[in-house]
């Protein structure tokens, strides 16, 4: 520095490199800026309480008499004690209560279901608005069903040094009771014809209970009942028809009479909503030859007035069958393939004079992306085992003997067996109850032949099997469902349910065939218009459930639509709206697909249409089921009290010992000022001022003329 030209400037620029290396080093020293936060006011026990509706459940002791009283009762008694006047030591502690999770008033009906119990939340507000808590006190049963998890706020307890001491209400044990866990019914039904019902009890008894099932019109007072017996401590699945008389939305109540020994009958009874609609199936049926099966499902359909039938027979020997109801070729244009709802491929393959690879492929697009079904009957020609080398090799549910493809013959007749799938079936339900049904099945006609089947594939719900033969997968299914894409596939191995005419006439033939037909097209038609066909997924969600809405979407001249966009407008029960747009998916087939979230239980209304084209428009609605987060007789979870309090370094109270609490608070260290460290090597200003430093000194230097 003094042989520098200029010594005052460049000692300078050294005192700030110095000061910057000695800044460097003194934050490799970690120091911190300690700041101690003493609180203002005095020291504070706060008690929290749950007043949630769980709370009338009938399981805690009474402190005073020991008889058995609600949750909330055994909350107020507690409240009531002169225990907590004592906890504020001539006013040296301040003690206040606050509720929790309180059910509002005037609640509107469509938010019923979405309250509940939040533990997280009113403990997290305790810690922000009060700085100086010495301990709080929690009276709930455990039951938490929103929010985050309680212990998350037991965690911010602990940082804060603010113990928490529990007081579990009520009984781990459930009390006894039956009630209905779940009913999933269809989102519509047609007009006229049976529905079936399903639902889920849960019995705490711990006997078997003999009851009726009642399902009742709240409007028209009509009514349907079945006798149920229920097994002890299980849940219980089982379902009851009910046939809709008309069309539009009808509210339906499920219910049964409290059982002796049931101390909760307020779960007893449910309401759900239905849609009743009329129908106007499309219907395509294609054979090789006129046999039996092929005549009799012909006369069934075309008599059937929902069903609007087409028929297209290849005839090896005199060409295209020719009639009423019949079409001379195969729609190969997809305008007029996907009008059809069902297709059944009876004897028929790939061929000359039969079906084309090119046809083959049209049936499965229109199954996959179109949510058509397609039924497979094959038959003693053969000719259905050419499918298994083209694209509807996919679709069939079963996996053949390719060394048999004329199928068994037998010399007597062989009866279908229903399986435990099959008995609880919409589709092989023939008779008005299960018993019947299972009567009517027992005595049905039987088979003199039977494709070659080894097994079914994965996935596939096997209705009916062989009652005489079995190989060694088991015994040989034969009546066989499976989804494939948005549609569904139906296998039936015989060709012999037209016997089933035999003494009763069309009563079951028809029947089974209808049902086949309407159960298939029940997606597609959930909302169908012109240009427009609307289905959804899952079809009766719950308050909170993403829904998948998919659309196949045409133009003017019913071809699908390869341009362009569709919106759908959704409104809530409670009036909030909100439009998503569909996205194309991939084919040909115009098919559009989105995503959204139903989260308030009611009617969501839809609107669909093609960009701003009004005059496609369509509408439907969802029924969003809401399920009650709040159930009364549900067991208490201590455990969950238990976790906090382990966290927190508290200590759960028996409410036998509640006056324990006392000397357990009183016991507490003096809480001392809060000190709060904030590291300064880690502040942002601080690596700031170094660089703004090293950048000055780079610069002086420069101008100094040193380099």
């Amino acid at each position: 520095m003094t042989r520098s030209a200029r010594p005052k400037r460049t000692g300078g620029i050294e005192a700030l490199r110095f000061l910057i290396c000695l800044i460097i080093v003194l934050m490799l020293w970690g120091p911190e800026w300690r700041t101690t936060i003493t609180p203002e006011n005095e020291p504070e026990i706060a008690i929290l309480w749950d007043a949630s509706g769980s709370g009338a459940t009938q399981d805690s002791q009474s402190l005073n008499d020991k008889t058995v009283i609600s949750r909330s009762d055994f909350i107020q008694e507690a409240l009531n004690l002169n225990l907590w006047k004592e906890l504020e030591n001539n006013g040296e502690v301040t003690v206040f209560s606050e509720s929790f999770s309180a059910p509002p008033e005037n609640i509107d009906p469509a938010k019923q279901g979405l309250i509940g119990t939040d533990i997280s939340a009113p403990i997290n507000q305790l810690l922000s608005q009060h700085d100086n808590l010495q301990a709080v006190v929690l009276l709930s049963d455990g039951d938490w069903n929103l929010g985050a998890p309680p212990v998350s706020a037991a965690q911010k307890m602990l940082l804060k040094k603010v113990p928490l001491f529990p007081i579990p209400v009520g009984s781990k044990e459930r009390l006894p009771d039956i009630e209905i866990l779940d009913i999933t019914a269809p989102t519509y039904g047609i007009v006229g014809e049976p529905i079936q019902i399903p639902f889920s009890l849960r019995s705490s008894l711990k006997r078997d209970v003999n009851t009726t099932i009642k399902l009742r019109d709240t409007s028209s007072g009509k009514e349907f009942t079945k006798k149920i017996r229920i097994p002890a401590e299980k849940e219980y699945f089982d379902n009851v028809l009910w046939r809709i008389d008309k069309e539009g939305t009808t509210k339906l109540e499920l219910s049964f009479p409290v059982a002796e020994g049931e101390l909760v009958s307020a779960n007893n009874t449910q309401e759900f909503i239905i849609q009743g609609k009329k129908e106007n199936l499309k219907v395509l049926v294609m054979d090789s030859v006129p046999r039996w099966e092929y005549r009799f499902i012909r006369n069934a359909l075309s008599r059937d007035p929902g069903v609007d039938l087409d028929c297209l027979l290849f005839h090896p020997k005199i060409g295209k069958g020719d009639g009423p109801d019949y079409i001379q070729e195969f729609p190969n244009k997809l305008e007029d393939l996907q009008k059809y709802d069902v297709v059944f491929i009876g004897d028929l393959g790939v061929g000359k004079g039969q079906l084309t690879l090119k046809q083959a492929e049209l049936i499965k697009g229109l199954v996959e992306n179109q949510a058509s079904g397609v039924v497979f009957i094959p038959g003693p020609y053969g000719y259905q085992e050419s499918l298994l080398k083209s694209p509807l090799a996919d679709l069939i549910p079963v996996i053949l003997d390719k060394d048999n493809p004329k199928g068994i013959s037998e010399a007597t007749a062989s009866p279908l067996s229903l399986t435990s799938q099959g008995r609880g079936s919409l589709l092989t339900m023939l008779g008005n109850n299960e018993v019947e049904n299972e009567r009517i099945w027992e005595n049905l006609p039987g088979f003199y032949w039977s494709a070659a089947i080894e097994k079914a594939k994965g996935g596939a719900d096997v209705l009916a099997t062989h009652a005489n033969r079995r190989n060694r997968y088991g015994r040989i299914p034969l009546l066989v469902t499976k989804s494939a894409g948005n549609g569904k596939v139906l296998y039936l191995g015989h060709d012999s349910a037209w016997r089933w005419r035999r003494g009763v006439e069309d009563l079951y033939h028809y029947r089974f065939w209808g049902q086949v037909a309407r159960w298939m097209s029940y997606q597609r038609n959930m909302a169908a218009g012109e240009r427009i066909r609307l289905y959804f997924s899952p079809d009766r969600p719950k308050p909170g459930d993403i829904v998948t809405l998919n659309a196949n979407a045409f133009d003017q001249n019913a071809a699908p639509l390869t341009e362009g966009s569709i919106t759908v407008d959704i409104s809530g029960p409670n009036g909030e709206s909100n439009r998503i747009e569909l996205s194309k998916a991939d084919g040909a087939w115009g098919s559009f697909t989105g995503r959204t979230r139903l989260t308030k239980p009611g009617e969501w209304s839809l609107k669909a249409q093609i960009g701003n084209d009004s005059s496609s428009l369509v509408e439907t609605t969802i029924i969003v089921q809401g399920d009650t987060l709040e159930k009364t007789g549900q067991p208490a979870r201590p455990e969950v009290l238990e976790e906090m309090a382990f966290v927190t370094n508290g200590k759960v109270i028996d409410p036998n010992e509640i006056n324990a609490i006392k000397s357990l608070i009183n016991a507490l260290p003096v809480k001392q000022p809060l000190e709060e460290s904030i590291p300064l090597w880690a502040q942002i200003a601080v690596m700031l001022t170094v660089i703004i430093l090293l950048a000055i000194f780079w610069t002086l230097r420069k101008l100094n003329g040193t380099f």
